[in-house]
């Protein structure tokens, strides 16, 4: 055998040897998802298609819940090592006691916005006056609204509210309600345009409701801060670089994932107007805007009292 022969060989063995090593090393994460597929979970799909996971020695299982509920209650009890959930709802779930911190941000502001038909006679907040209300899930949207209202000299009852679950544009199109709150500015805006009936909408942000992180990383306390999940959080990092560098590549690396159900026109509009909205850093975060956001909700009856931020936001580099 000659020099060059017995180099390649020796070449081929230790990238064989290197490769079973980094496969035997691989350590499983799984992902609970708040709901189906879609581009707020832009850089989780990204990382996977693009090997990004699997050059950090990780295997990532990402699950969609049946019930949207669910994932908080699970990473609490220790049954994923993850979950994608709201500032709001964490905020309830330490009102009630279950184990969880935040560990990083996917989406860092809020989607969540009050939509009318563009050419209906709502022009301003003030025009909502004994007009009818649509909602999905009650609790946090009452309160969205009612502090909406106030910043313009109405209540809730003023209003009518409605329950219509899941069903907001259609239930405006059908005109049960003159409103919806709770419709994702990224969402609904993007289907009513496509759908032909384009709406308006108003901001809670700009209209009394403390600004808040939309979409973040849970975990049990267990496991925040361990090699893994800061691994995992340095891929998300590098995910979302490469989505902002190269926006319309990554999209089409997004919708590879599962093409026939993501490549379509409304991905394609939300994926456009959740971009800006990615956080840049996913471990970042204002601790104060934590602070303002949690005494809301104690003012609006949500939870009891504010809870303490080094109880539940894990510190820069764990």
């Amino acid at each position: 055998m000659n020099v060059k022969h017995l180099l390649k060989v020796t070449g081929l063995s230790l990238w064989i040897a290197a490769s079973s090593i980094s496969k035997a090393s691989s350590q499983e994460i799984t992902v609970l998802l708040d709901w189906f597929i879609n581009p707020d979970h832009a850089p989780l799909i990204v990382a996977e298609q693009e090997g990004l996971f699997e050059k950090a020695g990780l295997k990532v299982t990402l699950v969609e819940p049946a019930d949207p509920s669910l994932p908080p209650k699970l990473a609490a009890a220790k049954k994923a090592d993850l979950a994608i959930s709201y500032q709001p709802s964490l905020m309830v779930d330490l009102n009630n006691s279950l184990p969880l911190m935040r560990v990083g941000t996917i989406v860092n502001s809020p989607l969540n916005s009050l939509v009318v038909l563009a050419d209906s006679d709502i022009q301003s907040i003030n025009n909502l006056k004994g007009k009818t209300v649509g909602f999905s899930v009650g609790g946090f949207e009452d309160a969205v609204l009612g502090a909406m209202l106030e910043t313009h000299g109405l209540t809730l009852n003023d209003v009518k509210l409605v329950n219509v679950n899941f069903a907001l544009s259609p239930s405006l199109y059908a005109g049960q309600v003159d409103a919806v709150i709770g419709a994702f500015r990224s969402f609904e805006l993007n289907q009513m345009d496509i759908d032909g009936r384009p709406g308006r909408a108003f901001y809670p942000e700009e209209h009394g409701v403390p600004t808040y992180e939309e979409l973040i990383f849970v975990a049990h306390p267990e496991y925040a801060g361990t090699a893994k999940i800061e691994r995992f959080l340095d891929v998300i990092d590098e995910a979302s670089q490469l989505i902002l560098q190269s926006a319309d590549a990554m999209y089409r690396s997004f919708v590879s994932y599962r093409p026939d159900d993501l490549d379509n026109e409304l991905n394609r509009r939300a994926w456009r107007d959740t971009l800006p909205k990615l956080a840049r850093k996913t471990r970042e975060t204002d601790s104060d805007q934590w602070d303002r956001f949690a005494q809301f909700m104690t003012d609006r009856g949500l939870i009891q009292k504010p809870p303490s931020t080094e109880s539940y936001l894990l510190p820069p580099g764990g």
